[in-house]
């Protein structure tokens, strides 16, 4: 009893009542996100659209989510994270009710773009939120929960989308409209807002304060982010991270069938990581306590790097199973460091700003992955996965060499800020 007590305490201890409202919104919110899941089957079954037609509409909202994701980020900055969040919301469910009772092609893919911007706009503000109200040391059991709801969710809005899309198309936009509306009445009861009055520049630490030009200066803003060299090295080892990811639901299903292996195989493959994230994702936190950050994203890098490296001698099930631990658990161990990086490396006044930056990398790599590892796959049959897996180990030393001079970096922001100690152990908190 005592050891449960320890484990619940290491994993969800001390967190404010505002973290866990956000986290039911969002798992709320994620749970009901399954009618654009189904997109293209609704176009191509209800519709009458062609594949061709129905894959340009999915990427008009691809287009739109990286849209979104900047837009977020500038909007929480400025109107404050829960008004964002509110608004992203209620504009999300009025789309999805448009969706449902919508004829002409053109107006589903004009109302699909805008699905995708206002879908991705929460992303920075939900994790900005976390960072104003979730006291530092404590902020790596933040993000491994929101972790955890955001994977959650996602498997039960894929359960959830099989059931309506069978019953009803038109069902299942009204029912996903309805699960954003219950996610914004938890943020509008419950949230309160949480961004502080921004700071004037010369407060900003001089290694991210914009540069004065001859007439006036520049005021912070995405600019800052976009010109923050420290913070967009990690930026990129993330994006490498994400198109390693993406290889599981992009390049993938096209090996498993050159490898003449059923739709369900890629589906259990799937299905286990989805489970491995729901159930062991909660004992994250006590694995990596004690361990520098960029030691452990190193760690999981080469997870998942070793895990896609395998699958070029892979022509069973049991092999893609077996791979999919590999990089399931390396994709587990890095989601707790990254975000608490990615909000370190943040001033306060610039936070949701810098988070929209770091998630456009999901997008880039959602369009580099199919695009670059289908050629690849084509002309390299199973070399590819010798490039992934290179590419992976790559990114492994570049979080190595790229952790120390990160972490002075993070010593200035910290001293600037008032937030001592001189000296900083770059180590995963779970008190």
């Amino acid at each position: 009893m005592h050891a449960l007590r320890r484990w619940w305490h290491d994993t969800a201890g001390g967190l404010p009542a505002t973290f866990w409202y956000l986290w039911a919104g969002l798992l709320i919110n994620r749970a009901g996100a399954f009618a654009m899941l189904f997109l293209s089957l609704y176009l191509t079954d209800v519709r009458g659209a062609s594949e061709g037609m129905a894959g340009t509409v999915v990427g008009a909202y691809g287009a739109g989510g990286a849209a979104g994701v900047l837009l977020g980020g500038v909007l929480a900055d400025r109107w404050g994270r829960r008004a964002t969040l509110l608004a992203a919301h209620l504009a999300t469910a009025g789309l999805m009710v448009a969706l449902a009772f919508s004829r002409p092609l053109l107006l589903i893919a004009v109302l699909s773009a805008l699905v995708g911007v206002v879908h991705s706009m929460p992303s920075p503000a939900f994790v900005a939120a976390i960072v104003d109200v979730v006291p530092a040391e404590r902020r790596s059991r933040a993000f491994n929960l929101q972790f955890w709801a955001f994977n959650l969710g996602m498997a039960v809005a894929s359960l959830l989308a099989g059931v309506l899309a069978e019953a009803s198309f038109t069902a299942l936009f009204l029912v996903d409209a309805g699960a954003t509306l219950t996610a914004a009445a938890v943020i509008g009861w419950k949230v309160p807002e949480t961004l502080r009055p921004a700071a004037p520049t010369a407060d900003l630490p001089a290694a991210i304060r914009p540069t004065r030009k001859a007439v006036r200066p520049r005021r912070p803003g995405l600019h800052t982010a976009l010109t923050d060299r420290t913070f967009l090295v990690f930026v990129g080892l993330t994006f490498v991270l994400a198109v390693l990811t993406m290889q599981t639901s992009t390049i993938m299903p096209l090996a498993m069938r050159a490898d003449g292996l059923s739709p369900s195989a890629y589906g259990l493959v799937v299905a286990l990581g989805g489970a491995l994230i729901v159930v062991g994702q909660l004992f994250v936190p006590r694995l990596i306590d004690r361990h520098r950050k960029d030691v452990v994203l190193a760690a999981s890098t080469a997870l998942l790097a070793l895990g896609f490296g395998v699958l070029t001698v892979a022509d069973e099930l049991a092999v893609y199973l077996g791979a999919a631990i590999v990089w399931t658990v390396g994709s587990m161990l890095a989601a707790p460091p990254n975000a608490q990086i990615n909000a370190d490396l943040a001033p306060p006044q610039l936070r949701a700003r810098y988070q929209s930056v770091f998630y456009l990398t999901f997008p880039a790599a959602a369009f580099i992955a199919p695009t670059l590892g289908g050629v690849s796959l084509q002309y390299l049959g199973d070399r590819h996965w010798l490039i992934v897996g290179g590419l992976g180990l790559l990114a492994a030393l570049g979080h190595l060499l790229a952790g120390p001079p990160r972490e002075r970096h993070v010593a200035v922001l910290r001293r600037a800020a008032g937030r001592e100690p001189t000296t900083v152990v770059d180590r995963v908190p779970t008190a």
